[in-house]
Order: C-alpha cells, then sequence, then structure tokens
C-alpha cells in the first residue's frame, strides 16, 4: 500500500518532533527548512538534538528533508511551522508565514491543497489569509499544538485535544485522521472556524496563567501566616470544579508561550475594546510573587557568606531554554542583593545562553 505523503515547513525543533511522530505513524513526510547547512546535517545523519528522544527517533524514522519548497506541493496537506515571535504591541509577526506563503502560492497547483498552521497566529490572521486566498485552490486551516520544551514528543503522542480551526468540514475531517492515526492517548477533538480556533489557543494557555498565578498568590498568603502552601492547594485542587494540574506553588509562569499568549490575548481584547482585566491581574501577580519569594528567602537566609544552590535556571527543568524564566530572574535578584549563586545545572547549552546573557 502506497504511503500517504504530508509536508512540513519549518522543520525546527517543533516540526522536526511533529514530522518524526508521523513518519512513526507510517506517512511519507517531506520536510522542508530553509536553513542549508541545518538540512545537510540531517541528511547525513550529523544532527544531534537537545530535545529528549529525538535523536533515537531519527534514528528510526527519518524523513525527506529538503530546502526546495517546491517539493511541498507534492503532498495535499502542507504543515506549516515556522517562528511567529511577539512584537513590541505583545501581536506576533506573521512575517515568515508571510514568506512561505508567498513562496507556496507563486507555484503551479492545478488540484485543491491545504494549508495547515500550526504556529501561534494572532486571532483574525487565518480567515484573513483565507479571504486572499479565496479564489484559489489553497485553503487555510488552523491547528496549534499545546507542547512544552523538553516533552514535545510525548507532548504530542499524549495529548488532552486536538484543536482544529477547519477551512471547511473536508479539511476538518483530514486533519483529524492524521492526528488518529499517531496520537496514542484518545483526546478530545475540538473542530470549529479559524478564529475560534486563535482564540481558543490563546484562552487556554491564559487560563493556565491564572490558575498558576492564582496558586502561587494563595502561597505566599499562607506563608505569611506559617501554613503549608501545598496543603492549602490540594485541598482546592481535590473539588473536582479546580482539579490540581497547575495548582501548585512555585515559581511563576515563563518560557516562550505563557508569558506572550497571556499579553497578546490582552492585546486583542483592547483592540475590540474589552479589558481583559484577569490577564492584566496574571501578569502582575506573577511579578509581584518573584518580589515576595525574594522576600521569604531573605527573611530564613540572613547569612550571605552561604553559597546559595540552585537546581536549574531554566524556565522548566526538562527545557534548556532561560526565556523568560522565573528562576532565573530569581537567581539574578538575589546577586543584586549580594548573595553568592552556585548554578548547579551544568548543560552546556544553558552556560552557553548565561555567558552570552552576562
Amino acid at each position: 500500500m502506497k504511503k500517504e505523503k504530508l509536508s512540513i515547513i519549518g522543520i525546527g525543533k517543533l516540526g522536526l518532533c511533529f514530522g518524526l511522530n508521523l513518519s512513526k505513524a507510517g506517512y511519507e513526510v517531506i520536510g522542508v527548512d530553509s536553513r542549508e547547512d541545518y538540512i545537510r546535517s540531517l541528511r547525513e545523519g550529523n544532527f544531534l538534538s537537545d530535545e529528549p528522544g529525538v535523536n533515537d527517533y531519527l534514528k528510526k524514522y527519518p524523513f525527506w528533508y529538503t530546502t526546495e519548497i517546491k517539493d511541498a506541493i507534492e503532498s495535499d496537506i502542507i504543515f506549516i511551522i515556522v517562528s511567529t515571535p511577539s512584537t513590541k504591541d505583545n501581536k506576533y509577526d506573521h512575517y515568515q508565514i508571510e514568506n512561505v506563503l508567498n513562496l507556496l502560492t507563486s507555484l503551479e497547483i492545478h488540484q485543491r491543497k491545504d494549508i495547515v498552521i500550526n504556529c501561534t497566529t494572532f486571532p483574525g490572521y487565518c480567515r484573513e489569509l483565507q479571504m486572499r486566498l479565496d479564489d484559489t485552490n489553497w485553503k487555510i486551516s488552523y491547528n496549534p499544538e499545546f507542547i512544552a520544551q523538553g516533552t514535545i514528543l510525548r507532548d504530542q503522542q499524549h495529548c488532552d485535544m486536538v484543536l482544529i480551526g477547519e477551512a471547511d468540514s473536508y479539511a476538518g475531517s483530514k486533519i483529524s485522521k492524521i492526528y488518529e492515526n499517531f496520537v496514542l492517548s484518545s483526546p478530545e477533538y475540538k473542530r470549529m472556524t479559524v478564529t475560534e480556533a486563535e482564540l481558543t489557543k490563546l484562552a487556554l494557555n491564559c487560563f493556565l496563567t491564572t490558575k498558576i498565578s492564582f496558586a502561587n498568590m494563595i502561597g505566599d498568603i499562607s506563608k505569611k501566616m506559617d501554613s503549608d502552601p501545598d496543603v492549602i492547594l490540594s485541598a482546592i485542587g481535590s473539588d473536582s470544579r479546580v482539579g490540581t494540574k497547575y495548582l501548585k506553588y512555585g515559581f511563576g509562569f515563563g518560557g516562550p508561550c505563557f508569558p506572550r499568549d497571556n499579553r497578546a490575548l490582552t492585546k486583542c481584547a483592547s483592540e475590540l475594546g474589552i479589558n481583559a482585566a484577569i490577564s492584566k491581574s496574571t501578569d502582575d501577580m506573577n511579578e509581584l510573587h518573584l518580589g515576595y519569594q525574594v522576600e521569604d528567602f531573605i527573611e530564613k537566609n540572613k547569612d550571605k557568606s552561604i553559597p546559595v544552590e540552585i537546581d536549574y535556571i531554566t524556565y522548566k527543568k526538562e527545557s534548556i531554554l532561560i526565556e523568560e524564566s522565573q528562576q532565573l530572574k530569581f537567581a539574578l535578584k538575589l546577586k543584586e542583593l549580594g548573595y553568592t549563586i552556585k548554578i548547579l545545572d551544568q548543560r552546556k547549552e544553558v552556560i552557553s545562553q548565561i555567558k552570552n546573557m552576562l
């Protein structure tokens, strides 16, 4: 039986993991990336990833790596997984998506082709794209993933939900089928319009940040009253209306997704004349919590001659990213106050980032 072809444009960390999972499921995957050295290293088997499980998957489930975007139209479904960095006004920069689309739509096609955007976009963007392409054979769907650095392969295979902003029912069914063929869990398939999916992506992450900030606020209050935050939060989480996930006392939220998605939802709301007060307060509480953590530490550790050992300074233990890491901010605050900081994390990628930052 001939394998079905699927294309991925943008095979960085997320796109590579997605391609490997699809290859494992039996698809013929065409992975496109503009970085010639990167593609060469993948083809020659020299590339090494810091993402858990990827190096093993590269040996077991390799796929076709190319710099030629024209190769992507060999399949009828093309996933776009490129970077959409935050802008100064807390929206997303869609430049890389636009660049890919300009290249794709310049190619001659004679039948329907479905583009599935997997990277985070600002609400309304995908609908605008489809309107631009209405008189063509190109269809736009939106299918963001909910993954975390350090557990990407696992998160893709064991998701709770598959979110599909479908161009139409045909596209939604095709995308659903792809996930059914490689996902190992039994997720909810939520199919909706592209704009509804864009809003859902931001709203879900913002709810999680709100839950984190709420848990830390309760924890800060309880510590001031010589009470155990874990005991209180465990009791709150035992109520089925609340749940225990993300309801733990600890460092605030950081990383490449949560902070910017929270701000983007606030920005989206403001453009509609809505004051997203909860999202703003979530951000404010995240910063206040860091201050309370530092105060609590100083109260209990007066002797600045004793080195402070910090297990890791990445935004989460499994990741190598320090982007908006509350652990790193905590360490730097203590350093400013005259404490000697000893970082136990000796991963070269982390050390390199710290040296560049300093």
